[in-house]
């Protein structure tokens, strides 16, 4: 059996006391497959950007640990790539500082790293636009600068957390094509995190759907539709009959958030 490129196990996690603190992910457990592509969905408050942090390194988790290729994650460390839903851009930098700046410290030669700019620069669809600043690009544009420059310096994972949800549909749909293409061209492992259950399942191998807080895997999702995937996809009664399936299953959760009378906090903690 193939190890996993990502290993979660018995994560939880709080924010504050043990006792009285905020009571975000209860036990959760989940393995990413090399080259997969995996959606995680949920009710707002669910733990889901908690979770890639922690997978990230940005924060320590409470309980449990993350592995990457067999090797306990400490910190953030160049082989997993963040994709934010801010641009998170240097605004006095142009374009191919921005992605050069991944690359600061890799130890690649200065003609390494101008090939490595370039290249993924034109990746991502914006050769002809180095010199420009990220003022001058729109939402799409400047998110496509920051995926590039996570991918730059090679990660073997790359975690994005609502990349596009700040973007207008039809941009939105362009940038998962493209996003698509990267991927289909470099096999990574990809944890996205979305609220919109159309993106999850067309770009993804497995959504994974988390309860209400404090959140825990509450079901998986195999997208068994064929690759390289296609809008008019999204109109197959097989798409149309998984959605049906997520939808649902979140919003048991949701409801469930909207009863609850008091924040959920650990019994015995």
């Amino acid at each position: 059996m193939e190890h996993p490129k990502v290993a979660v196990r018995h994560i939880s996690h709080w924010f504050g006391s043990s006792q009285n603190g905020l009571f975000v992910l209860d036990d959760v457990s989940l393995s990413l497959a090399p080259n997969e592509f995996v959606s995680v969905v949920g009710t707002s408050g669910c733990g889901k950007s908690t979770l890639l942090n922690i997978i990230a390194g940005l924060i320590d988790p409470s309980e449990g640990d993350v592995l990457v290729d067999g090797s306990p994650v400490a910190g953030p460390g160049r082989d997993r790539g963040v994709v934010f839903q801010t641009y998170t851009l240097f605004p006095w930098m142009p374009v191919w500082k921005n992605v050069d700046f991944a690359l600061k410290k890799s130890g690649f030669s200065k003609e390494e790293k101008q090939a490595l700019v370039a290249h993924y620069i034109e990746t991502v669809g914006l050769k002809g636009f180095e010199n420009a600043y990220p003022n001058q690009l729109s939402g799409g544009m400047r998110q496509r600068v920051a995926i590039a420059r996570a991918l730059v310096y090679k990660p073997a994972v790359l975690l994005m957390d609502e990349p596009f949800g700040a973007l207008d549909a039809q941009t939105r749909g362009m940038m998962q094509e493209l996003l698509l293409s990267v991927w289909e061209e470099h096999r990574i492992t990809v944890m996205f995190i979305t609220h919109d259950v159309d993106e999850a399942i067309f770009m993804s191998d497995r959504v994974l759907v988390m309860t209400a807080r404090p959140g825990e895997i509450k079901q998986e999702f195999r997208v068994d539709l064929s690759r390289p995937r296609r809008y008019e996809i999204m109109t197959s009664p097989e798409f149309v009959a998984l959605k049906h399936a997520i939808v649902e299953t979140i919003r048991e959760e949701t409801l469930k958030s909207m009863v609850s009378v008091s924040p959920a906090t650990r019994a015995g903690r």
